[in-house]
């Protein structure tokens, strides 16, 4: 097997030059960069990987860590990532809570081991802050806010509440009901005795209680009715199923005008809907949060508040990256980018409204 000295030999360089250029580190002059590279592809020498990755204390390996990839939103969000991070050299290795027993805290050994570069997380934990934070290893939260000095990044869900707000008023809706997970899984904060009674939608590590949160003082101060019905959690598909029959059986007693859920809620809503024959919009307004590929797979076309998986993808990696660099780095910052309140995420990416024809 060929290796760096026999590229040294026919190259007429020493090993250490050949070490740099394999390894692109320090200075060597175009002349001898050319040879070594013209050795290198005459004996087809390959570049020991491992070698290379033990030599720079790196792995190219980044943990993203998620709830379930069944679910159509982090399926999705895996993609965009895995692209994103392919794009910058680094391999994805993941973890899906749901579907692989303490996959989190094996993970979270695997990175304090140096066995992976950093990890992206975006599912829900039941770890205090301490716990993140005594990490001292890169990590960045998508939708969670894990402590200080770990960088979170969200989308804008505020936003969103007030699109779906504005969408339904403006369409002449009387009793909206949300479909979500369990809402007191939002409110950890306040289990754990960090908050006062009168909660408020900053105090969470739970961003996205915030579209929940927003359409309701909105909907409130249109004077339209709105309550919450709790599915499954994340993964349990069969329990938003069971919620939508649930609601959509109250729906000719109680008025019920509008559903609002996520991609999968909203999908099973129409397809039931369309089943009992019931007519959307003209009767049932429905409008899907994600914004996924489901938005247009569940018989007719939802309208859909959509979240930037692209953007997200580019931001989350980009911190990562900057994360993983400046880890050699003593005087790197290791203080929050922007400097945020408590559980607030440092950067918060637009989201959009995609019309379709399940709202009038």
């Amino acid at each position: 097997m060929v290796g760096m000295r026999d590229v040294a030999k026919e190259a007429g360089v020493s090993l250490s030059t050949v070490s740099l250029v394999v390894n692109k580190t320090g200075y060597v002059s175009d002349d001898m960069r050319e040879r070594v590279n013209t050795a290198m592809k005459k004996l087809n020498y390959v570049p020991n990987e491992l070698a290379r990755n033990l030599y720079k204390n790196r792995t190219n390996l980044v943990g993203v860590i998620v709830p379930t990839i069944r679910h159509p939103f982090f399926a999705t969000l895996t993609a965009h990532l895995q692209r994103e991070l392919a794009a910058q050299g680094l391999r994805t290795m993941l973890c899906s809570t749901a579907d692989a027993e303490n996959g989190e805290v094996e993970y979270v050994d695997m990175l304090r081991r140096h066995m992976m570069d950093g990890i992206i997380v975006c599912s829900h934990t039941t770890h205090p802050n301490d716990y993140w934070t005594s990490i001292h290893r890169p990590i960045v939260a998508f939708d969670r806010v894990l402590g200080g000095g770990i960088a979170s990044i969200g989308s804008d869900h505020e936003q969103g509440g007030r699109l779906m707000a504005h969408m339904l008023v403006n369409t002449g809706a009387h009793h909206v009901v949300m479909i979500g997970g369990p809402r007191d899984q939002f409110f950890d904060l306040a289990a754990q005795g960090d908050v006062p009674d009168d909660f408020d939608l900053h105090k969470t590590t739970f961003p996205t209680i915030r579209y929940y949160l927003t359409l309701e003082q909105e909907l409130k101060a249109a004077g339209v009715r709105y309550e919450y019905v709790e599915a499954g959690a994340v993964q349990d598909f069969q329990g938003y199923k069971k919620a939508v029959n649930d609601v959509l059986n109250r729906m000719p007693t109680d008025g019920i005008d509008a559903v609002i859920s996520s991609d999968i809620g909203a999908a099973l809503c129409v397809r039931e809907a369309m089943r009992r024959r019931i007519v959307i919009p003209r009767d049932l307004q429905i409008i899907a949060y994600d914004g996924t590929y489901l938005t247009d797979l569940a018989g007719m076309k939802m309208t859909a508040v959509a979240q930037n998986f692209d953007k997200i993808a580019q931001v989350a990696v980009g911190n990562i990256v900057r994360a993983i660099a400046k880890e050699g780095d003593a005087k790197a910052d290791t203080t929050s980018a922007t400097g945020r309140k408590p559980y607030e995420p440092d950067v918060l990416i637009p989201v959009t409204r995609k019309l379709g024809d399940t709202t009038r």
